[in-house]
């Protein structure tokens, strides 16, 4: 029995994610696996018990600039360059990333939003509007101690 390769499972989740998409072509799919095996070369991966400092990490070019992924009322994914109100959904069905991975993989700061910026507004004052958050949390919280 051969060994599992977890560069190899990686891949396959990838690709699978990306044939589960209705508007792809098996040369599509062909053409993707060929690109990822060139972009991560080899697959030689460093094993469990190294360091994982050791281990370096490959960036991925983005489909369009980082400093055009986000504008007022959308934001890009950089997979594929596409525009959404938020990506995370995206990202999950499309790609099969989490955002934490999404951000490693680009190279990403915390603080970049992957909500468009309208589409928060917009939620934030909505939340403002019908009293969401009005409660002072150090009061509830002190009322709910003092009871045995």
């Amino acid at each position: 029995m051969t060994k599992p390769d977890p560069a190899t499972d990686i891949l396959a989740a990838v690709a699978a994610a990306y044939a589960s998409r209705t508007d792809v072509s098996a040369d599509d799919i062909v053409a993707l696996v060929g690109k990822l095996r060139r972009e991560f070369g080899s697959f030689d991966m460093i094993a469990p018990d190294d360091k994982p400092q050791a281990r370096e990490t490959t960036r991925i070019s983005p489909a369009i600039p980082i400093e055009k992924a986000v504008t007022h009322d959308k934001v890009y994914c950089l997979c594929c360059g596409k525009g959404f109100k938020m990506l995370k959904r995206h990202l999950g069905a499309e790609h099969g990333l989490t955002e934490a991975a999404y951000r490693a993989m680009f190279d990403l700061p915390e603080d970049m939003p992957l909500v468009a910026p309208s589409y928060s507004d917009r939620k934030a004052s909505y939340a403002r509007r019908v009293g969401f958050g009005k409660y002072d949390r150090r009061e509830t919280h002190s009322e709910s101690s003092g009871v045995e």
